[in-house]
Formats: C-alpha cells, sequence, structure tokens
C-alpha cells in the first residue's frame, strides 16, 4: 500500500474517531473492520468486469444498514476501501480482519451481502459464484450457510 494511502486512511480514521467517544483502539478496529468488509464488497462489484449502478446502491445500503454509517462516511469509506482493494495481493487482508471481529452469523450475513451484490444486476454470473465461494471459505462460512446466504439473496431480487 502507497504512502499517501495509508496517509489518506489514517486521516479518516483520526478525523472519524476524534468524534467518536469510545476507546480509540475499540473504535479504530471497528473503522479497519468497515474498510475490510467493504473492500470485499467492491471486489465483489467489479469481479464480473461490468460495473453496474444497482450493485453500487446495494453496497451503500448494505454499509449504511450494517454499519450504521452516514452518507458521507460510506462514500469515504468506500473511497478508501476502492484504493485498498486495488493495491491488495490477496483477500488475506480483508478476510483476517472480519475472521477477528465477526462472529459466525455476521460472517454468514456477509456472504448473504456478498451474494445480494452479486445478483443486483440480475445474474450471478461464474466470477461472483466464484468469489462468493471463495470468500465464504476464507472466512470459514460452512457449505450449508453459503447455500442459505444465496437462496436468501435470490429472493430479494
Amino acid at each position: 500500500m502507497s504512502y499517501i494511502v495509508i496517509k489518506q486512511i489514517k486521516s479518516f480514521f483520526d478525523q472519524n474517531l476524534a468524534q467518536i467517544g469510545t476507546n480509540a483502539t475499540d473504535a479504530s478496529d471497528e473503522h479497519r473492520l468497515h474498510l475490510a468488509t467493504a473492500a470485499l464488497l467492491i471486489e465483489m462489484m467489479k469481479v464480473d468486469d461490468e460495473l453496474d449502478e444497482r450493485e453500487h446502491a446495494t453496497i451503500l445500503q448494505g454499509l449504511q444498514s450494517k454499519f450504521g454509517l452516514g452518507s458521507a462516511e460510506t462514500q469515504e469509506i468506500l473511497r478508501l476501501a476502492e484504493i485498498e482493494a486495488a493495491e491488495a495481493t490477496d483477500y488475506f487482508q480483508f478476510t483476517s480482519m472480519i475472521n477477528k471481529h465477526f462472529t459466525a452469523d455476521q460472517r454468514a450475513k456477509l456472504v448473504e451481502y456478498l451474494w445480494t451484490i452479486a445478483f443486483a444486476d440480475g445474474v450471478a454470473d461464474a466470477h461472483e459464484e466464484h468469489l462468493v465461494r471463495r470468500i465464504a471459505d476464507l472466512i470459514y462460512v460452512p457449505h450449508s450457510e453459503f447455500i442459505a446466504a444465496k437462496q436468501r439473496a435470490q429472493k430479494l431480487t
């Protein structure tokens, strides 16, 4: 990750942490988790090489409802997550944070969000399905939960 991106992420966290009245370490972990989640959602949106506004809107809505973020904070996290995702060489930096902080139910819900993005444009292609399966494996979501999450997401489309 470039120095400029690290500086931008640190600046964003410093600004937003100053507004949060919680322990800075806990808040910093929370923001990193938001960033990791957003980066995975962005990867999901980009995997089929078709940037669809419906997928982008689904990511915005998911982040705002999941984390209770405001519009400006969500936009900034997405911007930073896009930069981080573009520079990442693998998904480990994102999935390790999720594994550390999410419960099994939260990880299954993340897989459902990934499926929701995949289906946002009407169809989940093979690349999208492969990515959801790969991330589900990396965050230790059992196959039965993977399938259940897919079915729930399909019902929403």
